[in-house]
């Protein structure tokens, strides 16, 4: 130290260069200019500065800057701008965990793999997938495929139905209020629930897929859907005008909407065919597993029906398809309430939406109880987060995202509701499950709909934290719950509006 230097002074010198903490074994630490600051943990760590309501260019360019001189950043920027992030970021340990292989697997889980291509059908497939292990094991079947198509077709028609009935039920409504605009936003969208694939059973039965297989237009829904979606928007306005004129509209429009109807018909029929009549007879032809050959006459109504015969009940473990109901998880709402959504459904008459509302535990619970009986399960969930189509696997550490980004996603489940994050967007079918020694699930066996060429020869699995986070329903028999959750069914509905994510169609 030169001599001229006073005490003093060096302290103001180390002062100038932001000296950090207290000398350590005779150390100091001295901050460079150039070193990029460290990052608080959370936003309540970050200083309290003014707000500014604009973005200047200068902050950016600081913000690039600072960005850039980290060399993971850099190593960032050359990894994830040119390709899909997800495909670099996925963790390793993720896809050795998540495997196809389950101490809990019913033996029939129905075949063939089946494939929705470019539509929104899930809910029908994932629905027949489940009722068709039924009708296989009554009639001894290695493989079957019910008609989705046949479905498809008298849903969009009672859809269609739906949304005039909606339409003229709501006349003392503003045009660009909220509940008109959200029933105008998807008249007779592809997507469905399980009560409502249970009204077009009830009211129009089942058809075997040979019987009734997918047009193009039911494979790819795209412009069938937009078509009928901009006739019945016309609709809706001629409606409502000539509503506005009538005291009574429904004692003297009944014309006018059953023109607007048969025009639906009429497109309905041109785009996928004519459908078998619900209660005309139909011959089914098949062999069984040991190729042994079968002719059924019977008609679409009566092959539904015969699945809650004492026959087919018992060939199915005892439980009968047509009794069973949704299980929800929605922690916005009070476990042991029941759910259902104001305005949302496809059959008039019959019935709405209905979920019994409850902790994963009970959802779990009940799964795995099936599963041990054999029968499949019908879930609805959120498929696109976290998830892998190429691989089938479906997990909340499959893909790192902080590693890549320095960023953490921390919403809860009920927080990603509140904010329209997630939603029930797909259904599919648990056909197994994977426990540890004290009984606790870790992983799931999922029949997925999307053919062979996704995940393992389209199977899918699902880590028991993905199903936490992403899994909002399960379709499950009475008899797996207790007494105290089936006399939730009798309770009256809290009704959810329109827009409630709980109102999603899958």
């Amino acid at each position: 130290m030169p001599e001229s230097v006073t005490g003093d002074q060096l302290v103001e010198r180390l002062e100038a260069l932001d000296v950090q903490g207290p000398p350590e074994k005779g150390y100091v630490y001295v901050k460079n200019d150039m070193e990029t600051p460290r990052t608080p943990d959370s936003v309540n760590e970050l200083p309290s500065t003014a707000w500014e309501p604009t973005l200047s260019i200068s902050t950016a360019e600081h913000w690039e800057k600072e960005l850039l001189q980290d060399p993971k950043n850099r190593l960032a920027l050359s990894a994830l701008s040119g390709t899909d992030p997800k495909q670099v970021l996925t963790q390793r340990s993720a896809t050795i965990a998540d495997t196809q292989n389950f101490n809990i697997k019913i033996q029939l889980e129905g075949a063939p793999i089946t494939n929705q291509r470019s539509s929104g059908r899930c809910w029908l497939f994932a629905a027949t997938n489940v009722f068709r292990v039924a009708i296989m094991r009554r009639y001894n079947l290695k493989e079957f495929e019910l008609s989705q198509s046949y479905l498809f077709f008298w849903d969009k028609l009672e859809k269609a139905n739906y949304f005039l009935e909606q339409i003229l039920d709501t006349t003392d409504e503003e045009l660009d209020g909220r509940l008109v605009q959200t029933l105008m936003a998807s008249p007779v969208g592809d997507g469905g629930q399980w009560d409502m694939v249970a009204n077009l059973v009830e009211k129009y039965g089942l058809v075997p897929q040979t019987l009734y297989p997918d047009s193009h237009n039911a494979m790819n829904s795209s412009t069938m859907a937009s078509l009928i979606t901009t006739k019945l928007r016309e609709n809706a306005l001629e409606l409502r005008r000539l509503a506005n004129k009538s005291p009574n509209p429904r004692s003297t429009l009944g014309s006018v909407k059953d023109k607007m109807m048969q025009d639906i018909h009429r497109i309905l029929t041109i785009m996928l065919g004519p459908p078998p009549n619900p209660n005309k007879d139909m011959v089914w032809e098949y062999y069984d597993k040991d190729d042994n050959f079968g002719s059924l006459t019977t008609s679409p109504l009566d092959f539904a029906g015969e699945l809650s015969s004492k026959a087919s009940v018992e060939a199915n473990r005892g439980a009968d398809v047509h009794e069973l109901f949704s299980l929800v998880n929605d922690p916005r709402n009070t476990y042991g309430d029941l759910l259902s959504v104001s305005r949302l459904g496809n059959v008039v008459g019959l019935r709405g939406v209905r979920y019994v509302n409850v902790n994963m535990d009970t959802i779990k619970a009940a799964c795995i109880a099936m599963l041990k009986a054999e029968l499949p399960i019908f879930f609805g969930s959120d498929v696109g987060k976290f998830s892998d189509s190429k691989t089938g696997i479906m997990d909340p550490g499959l893909i790192d995202y902080e590693l890549g980004f320095d960023i953490r996603l921390g919403m809860t489940k009920a927080q990603r509701l509140k904010t329209g994050e997630s939603a029930m967007t797909h259904a599919m079918v648990l056909t197994a499950v994977h426990v540890d020694e004290d009984g606790k699930p870790v992983r799931w066996r999922v029949q997925n709909s999307w053919g062979e060429g996704a995940g393992t020869k389209g199977w899918f699995v699902m880590s028991d934290g993905w199903m936490d986070e992403f899994v909002y329903q399960a379709v499950v028999d009475p008899k797996f719950v207790s007494k105290e959750i089936r006399d939730v069914l009798k309770k009256e509905p809290k009704m959810l509006p329109l827009w409630d994510p709980m109102g999603a169609l899958a």
